[in-house]
């Protein structure tokens, strides 16, 4: 078997994803939700079992190509073999809305056409139980065949003989077969006319969806392709939002940098409704929010991260039956990180939640309850903004006073204040005012360096993080202030390499950082924009936009010589970083017209 790459599109509903190579193989998907055990876990390489993945396989193969239907999160997949021969494979996960909610069922749905000649084909359905530890028990009907995983019964219904599947027979594709992988559950209709209607309201749904972003007049593919990928990583039971919908892909090769990303981190959520309020999709932020207020203590408090379920513990083990990506363990469950101390979560969720205040078009805008339920976090903020913690980079080693979780608690009181202005509380308003510039000015005093010129990464160092690129963004100080505007040029002299950056380059817990971490390019080119330096801008972005891979999709980490892709896949950060900057790079629509 050939060695694994991010080479991959991603499928999903809101209630689940799914990890498809150029070959067309299901390599990772954990069902029933994005936390649960990966049934198909090929990507990490089982030790022990052959499978863990979902394969649609041609003799001979030669060649394939994949791209996504356009404006949608529909996949397909085109292989050809050495003798002319070529097959189509259409992959999604059904949505659409139906009886005034949206149906999306933990269904991966598959339909194989023959293109030219006759195609012969193999279809491997070999999903694996206990995180790739065994095979589980199943049976089998007249069109289909049952897995019994842990926590989920899987069905595939089909109109390839049942023999075909369970025996692995390669056979000729002489016309359309289909396959719907999914909950165990008779499906009483036409196979055929349940894809054809499955794969028309799916793709009429992301059409719809997005028809009604406010994209950029440049840029338009990628900002459609990031945008779609963010939706796709919001689990909707709970509204929480995941990182990335993988675990254990190392930041680079051979590198204990090797973390269980399927969680909701407050802070990357945070940046991803952001991210798409700008775009004009608000049902995620009014989502998130309801998550949010699952989770918040009556005191305010709250943790860097949670499980998509509301979760509080998220304990952290190695899997002993993975090998890992391309070999490279281990392969961990949980993240520690939930034990962390990261203040700066208070303002994320404030920044997340300001629209909510200020957006006429929404149904159910945020009101004076609304309001008094994020006061506590702002109490939070403000009691924490000068205690050190381990900041955004989850430092495991050491705690500072990091500038950036100061400048976010800061954000967190900011943004009260300008909430009870517009709900006319003036007396709230003075209180969080007030609190806000003390933050504003002992942060301006403790971490600006005058004799170096530039703010530093913590109130107790001289170094710099690519984090500090973030202050005007947030409104804490002016673009154009020659304090941003030095730490910005000293951000490039040394965090810079080539065209991305790393995010720090002092030692931390495993050393020195090996690639770059992608969001920062994305909040350096930003930054270099709001300063006035939009050609440089705009060149840098062209180049970090022909990193994606083949259909636009970006992992966390990037290296600096060959732009291969590392770090957990599809990475929400990445995409963000992408639509913000091209929101501030694009020509305006009056330009076009």
């Amino acid at each position: 078997m050939r060695q694994p790459n991010l080479d991959m599109g991603v499928i999903g509903n809101g209630s689940f994803g799914a990890l498809i190579d150029k070959q067309g193989r299901v390599v990772w998907s954990c069902m029933p939700a994005f936390d649960g055990d990966p049934a198909f876990c090929a990507l990490l390489g089982p030790k022990d079992q052959v499978g863990g993945d979902f394969a649609v396989e041609l003799e001979d193969l030669a060649s394939s190509e994949q791209h996504y239907l356009t404006n949608t999160a529909i996949l397909r997949t085109v292989l050809r073999d050495a003798h002319g021969n070529a097959l189509e494979i259409i992959d999604f996960a059904p949505r659409w809305r139906e009886n005034q909610r949206f149906y999306r069922p933990v269904s991966i749905i598959r339909q194989i056409r023959p293109l030219t000649g006759n195609p012969r084909i193999r279809v491997r359905a070999r999903p694996l139980a206990d995180w790739g530890a065994r095979k589980p028990e199943s049976t089998w009907g007249s069109n289909h065949v049952r897995w019994l995983l842990p926590e989920f019964t899987l069905r595939l219904t089909t109109d390839v003989p049942v023999r075909f599947i369970r025996e692995e027979t390669a056979f000729v594709l002489n016309h359309p077969v289909h396959l719907v992988l999914g909950a165990d559950e008779s499906l009483r209709r036409s196979l055929p006319g349940y894809v054809r209607e499955a794969q028309e309201n799916t793709h009429h749904y992301w059409a719809e969806w997005v028809r009604y972003l406010s994209i950029p007049l440049d840029w338009q593919d990628a900002v459609i392709r990031s945008a779609i990928t963010l939706k796709l990583c919001q689990y909707e039971d709970s509204g929480g939002i995941i990182a990335a919908m993988t675990t254990s892909i190392p930041e680079a090769p051979d590198t204990p940098r090797n973390w269980d990303y399927r969680y909701c981190w407050l802070r990357d959520a945070g940046f991803v409704v952001r991210a798409l309020n700008r775009l004009g999709a608000t049902r995620t932020m009014e989502q998130f929010l309801g998550y949010i207020f699952n989770i918040a203590t009556h005191d305010g408090t709250l943790q860097p991260m949670y499980g998509i379920n509301f979760e509080v513990e998220l304990h952290e083990h190695e899997v002993p039956s993975l090998a890992g990506y391309r070999g490279m363990g281990p392969v961990r469950r949980g993240n520690l990180a939930w034990i962390q101390k990261q203040h700066d979560v208070y303002g994320s969720v404030v920044l997340a939640s300001t629209q909510l205040f200020f957006d006429q078009r929404l149904v159910d805008p945020g009101d004076r309850h609304t309001f008094e339920r994020l006061e506590p976090l702002g109490e939070r903020a403000f009691a924490l903004y000068d205690v050190p913690d381990a900041g955004l980079w989850e430092f495991r080693g050491r705690a500072e006073v990091h500038t950036y979780t100061s400048v976010m608690c800061w954000a967190a009181c900011d943004r009260l204040a300008k909430i009870a202005e517009r709900l006319e509380l003036p007396e709230r308003a003075a209180h969080w005012r007030a609190r806000a510039d003390t933050i504003r000015a002992t942060t301006l005093e403790r971490a600006w360096r005058a004799e170096l010129g530039w703010f530093s990464a913590s109130f107790e160092s001289d170094y710099l993080d690519a984090s500090l690129l973030l202050l005007a963004d947030v409104g804490f100080i002016a673009a154009d202030d020659p304090k941003f505007v030095g730490t910005v040029e000293a951000i490039g002299r040394t965090l810079k390499k080539g065209d991305a950056l790393f995010r720090y380059v002092a030692p931390d817990d495993f050393g020195e950082p090996e690639t770059s971490f992608t969001i920062c390019t994305f909040w350096y080119i930003d930054a270099l924009a709001a300063m006035g330096r939009k050609d440089e801008a705009r060149a840098m972005f062209e180049r970090i936009l022909a990193r994606r891979n083949h259909v636009g999709l970006l992992s966390e980490d990037l290296t600096f010589d060959d732009g291969e892709a590392w770090g957990n896949f599809p990475q929400t950060y990445s995409h963000v970083g992408l639509i913000t900057a091209a929101m501030r790079l694009s020509r305006s629509w009056q330009e076009a017209s």
